[in-house]
């Protein structure tokens, strides 16, 4: 049985040894070079249909990358079936084009703001600055159970309202 700490190295994926993907949406740059953008994975893989990252850290319940958008940079209105998709900007500023059921939102997403884009909704975007934006990608299912104390711990015994 391995250690806790042989266990939590293999779950830390440090930004030293990470690498901007180029390729993982290679096919939609090579239809078009405004679709031309990175990801940086660091949980699981996510949702850019790359199989296999021995780098990132295995995915249990959501996946986590960071996306490099170049200055007129697009991506493409695609759907999520089956998961949410959270978008948080760190860098720049893109606009965000929301379509379902015929009905269409548009918004301006900015340095520290984030969006939650459920299931079944299309999402497409665009970096119209003349700087590179940088944003987190994460992709989950639903709402994770409440967590609980140790039980020797005095929140352990604090009652919450429901």
């Amino acid at each position: 049985m391995r250690s806790l700490a042989d266990w939590m190295e293999t779950r830390i994926a440090r930004y030293e040894t990470r690498r901007y993907d180029w390729g993982a949406l290679k096919f939609q740059a090579d239809f078009d070079p405004k679709y031309r953008r990175a990801q940086m994975r660091y949980l699981g893989t996510g949702g850019t249909g790359v199989k296999d990252d021995s780098n990132a850290v295995p995915s249990e319940h959501f996946t986590f990358s960071t996306m490099v958008l170049p200055p007129g940079c697009e991506g493409p209105p695609h759907v999520h079936d089956d998961v949410e998709e959270v978008f948080f900007m760190l860098r720049g500023q893109i606009r965000l084009t929301l379509e379902q059921d015929g009905e269409t939102f548009e918004t301006e997403l900015g340095e520290r703001d984030l969006i939650s884009v459920p299931p079944g909704v299309y999402r497409g975007l665009v970096n119209e600055g003349e700087e590179e934006a940088l944003m987190c990608v994460m992709l989950g299912a639903s709402r994770p159970r409440i967590p609980t104390y140790p039980p020797d711990h005095p929140l352990a015994k604090i009652k919450r309202k429901a």
